[in-house]
């Protein structure tokens, strides 16, 4: 039972109180139960200013936990932000790798389905260039913002550096991702990014690979890049 006070009744007067309600046949005399008196305290040595030290202790033990609860906020609070990326609503670079780590453990255990993609903003130092680094980030947002927006819940969004990006799509085979990955590339492309005055299209390039049991998530990450690198030479050949 929490105590929230200490008693200015004495205990064996409770206890007679409670007995007699309960119907039981009270007698004069104290029991030793009675005259162990209340935190180890006998009745007679509950004098009022041991009262008056035991309300002081009590409330300060319910400061001590109420500043605990906050400080216990304030940490989760901290953990949250130090998986964000600074610049975009997604998860950093550390948080996704180990998220990553995390899906491929799963699906090696249950045998389920999952797959990364990885995206690549195409000509993005140009836009750094031309309009200036504020304006290059307001694209980088919108692009976590476009990610995010269009997947599902359970996926998992990352801001792998610089204008690199990746999602990990749950319960989705190859084919699946493939399809999903070519449907967030034209969510992206299909608006252009707006910063001030200026107006510019947004390019990206995706890779897919399905992500293997038991994978080592760098591992993982490098065959969704090398798919990307392949992908963006092609596009660039044409």
């Amino acid at each position: 039972m929490k105590i929230s006070g200490a008693r200015a009744e004495a205990f064996s007067a409770i206890r007679r109180r409670a007995l007699t309600a309960a119907g039981a046949q009270v007698t004069g005399q104290a029991s030793e139960a009675d005259k162990a008196g209340f935190l180890g305290l006998t009745e007679a040595e509950l004098t009022p200013s041991v009262q008056g030290a035991l309300k002081t202790l009590l409330g300060e033990i319910d400061e001590l936990r109420g500043e605990v609860g906050r400080l216990k906020g304030q940490l989760s609070e901290l953990e949250g932000l130090a998986d964000r990326d600074v610049l975009t609503p997604v998860l950093n670079r550390r948080a996704f790798m180990r998220e990553l780590g995390r899906i491929s453990t799963f699906a090696q255990r249950y045998g389920a389905d999952a797959s990364l993609v990885y995206f690549d903003l195409d000509g993005f130092k140009s836009v750094n260039d031309r309009f200036g680094h504020a304006a290059g980030d307001a694209a980088l947002k919108a692009v976590a913002e476009r990610l995010v927006a269009n997947v599902r819940d359970s996926d998992i969004v990352g801001r792998l550096g610089g204008d690199e990006f990746a999602v990990i799509l749950v319960q989705a085979d190859l084919e699946t991702a493939k399809a999903k990955a070519d449907s967030l590339v034209k969510v992206i492309e299909r608006t252009p990014v707006t910063f001030g005055d200026w107006s510019a299209p947004l390019h990206i390039t995706a890779g897919v690979r399905q992500i293997e049991p038991g994978a080592d998530p760098e591992t993982a990450l490098a065959e969704a890049d090398a798919t990307m690198y392949v992908r963006k030479r092609g596009r660039t050949a044409d």
